[in-house]
């Protein structure tokens, strides 16, 4: 590709070009940092200053400005200049030192780090400490659980329902189903006490139980509506009337693929035998461990947090009314969930995950 009049020829090295590849992924490195990466990576490309200024939504003259400095200065032509000030009292040692202790260490007596006990150890101030965690991303008082699949069908399986929900079938419904199960119906010991300007909305710690109900529920893929059931209890008996209800809803002459997870209820001997007499109906089970490909999941955190967390609710009548309540109200204006990762980006994602926790010493 011509790199446009009057432009000198970029080339980089390969270290070169694994550095500017490296800016522009990391989650930690500056904004500015990265979008000058990708200015030089597309110098690099052949691109003229004024496509990649198109691409990178910045002017000619900044692509130019930065097609310059690495010219001269290559890589380190990158980097913010020293400013003026007070020279720095905390050397690249100290907090490498900082850095080493916090991720290979723990303190005597104490399951992780505080910034208190970090400046202990390492002799800086309490504001440093945090000011170099919050530099390099470290949250010493966070933690994450996870759940990696054990499936031994694990990659066919992600295949076939990444494969529904990017590319669903014709005259076909994709439903995602699953049921909320043990759904408390609680109220406060005391009355809510409203929000007030500058205040939130306070209420008390305990509360007392009035029973619990189950919702099972089909969200389809391309609509966003849900078709709900509520139970009392969530046997097999109680799935089966809600497979009957499906059948009843959806039309004739559409095949329906239901996508679910593992659960004993899903494959007794009387379900299998009433899909077995119903060739329309394909079922797809998700991998062991894996509730995060059925997108009824989803659904089922968006209830929670609109109308079940702070509801306040003095029978299971009650709470059921509230339930079909909020089902009505989404069904009106239905939305459904955009999936955009393809099986292969979903599998190389649990290859890197799954490197990382084998790396980590644990």
């Amino acid at each position: 590709m011509p790199r446009g009049p009057g432009l000198q020829e970029l080339t980089l090295t390969a270290t070169e070009r694994e550095r500017l590849l490296e800016w522009t992924r990391r989650h930690k490195s500056s904004q500015a940092l990265a979008l000058r990466s990708r200015i030089v990576l597309g110098a690099a490309a052949g691109h003229t200053n004024r496509e990649i200024a198109r691409q990178q939504r910045v002017t000619a003259q900044t692509v130019g400005k930065w097609r310059g400095r690495f010219l001269k200065l290559r890589l380190d032509g990158l980097l913010d200049e020293p400013r003026t000030g007070a020279p720095r009292s905390i050397g690249d040692e100290q907090v490498e030192a900082l850095i080493a202790k916090t991720l290979h260490e723990r303190p005597e007596g104490a399951t992780h780090w505080s910034s208190r006990l970090m400046a202990e150890a390492s002799g800086l101030s309490q504001t440093a400490v945090v000011r170099i965690w919050h530099a390099f991303g470290l949250q010493p008082h966070r933690t994450e659980s996870f759940k990696l699949s054990t499936d031994p069908l694990f990659v066919e399986k992600v295949r076939d329902i990444v494969g529904l929900y990017l590319d669903p079938p014709t005259k076909a419904l994709v439903l995602c189903v699953d049921e909320k199960s043990q759904i408390q119906a609680l109220d406060r010991t005391q009355p809510a006490l409203p929000m007030m300007p500058g205040l939130p909305e306070r209420r008390t710690h305990d509360y007392v139980r009035h029973g619990t109900t189950t919702l099972f529920a089909a969200l389809d893929i391309a609509t966003g509506e849900v078709i709900g059931e509520m139970h009392r209890r969530h046997r097999s008996t109680e799935f089966l009337k809600f497979l009957r209800t499906i059948d009843a809803q959806v039309p004739p002459e559409l095949d329906v693929h239901l996508v679910m997870d593992n659960y004993g209820t899903h494959k007794t001997v009387t379900v299998r035998r009433w899909l077995a007499r119903r060739p329309r109906f394909h079922v797809h089970f998700t991998p062991t461990s894996a509730s995060w490909i059925n997108q009824v999941e989803r659904f089922f955190s968006t209830l929670t947090q609109r109308q079940i967390r702070r509801g306040t609710h003095r029978s299971t009548v009650e709470l059921e009314r509230a339930i079909k309540a909020y089902l009505q109200t989404h069904n009106r204006d239905p939305r459904p969930f955009v999936w955009t990762k393809t099986a292969d980006q979903i599998l190389e994602s649990l290859k890197r995950f799954c490197m990382r926790t084998s790396n980590s010493g644990h």
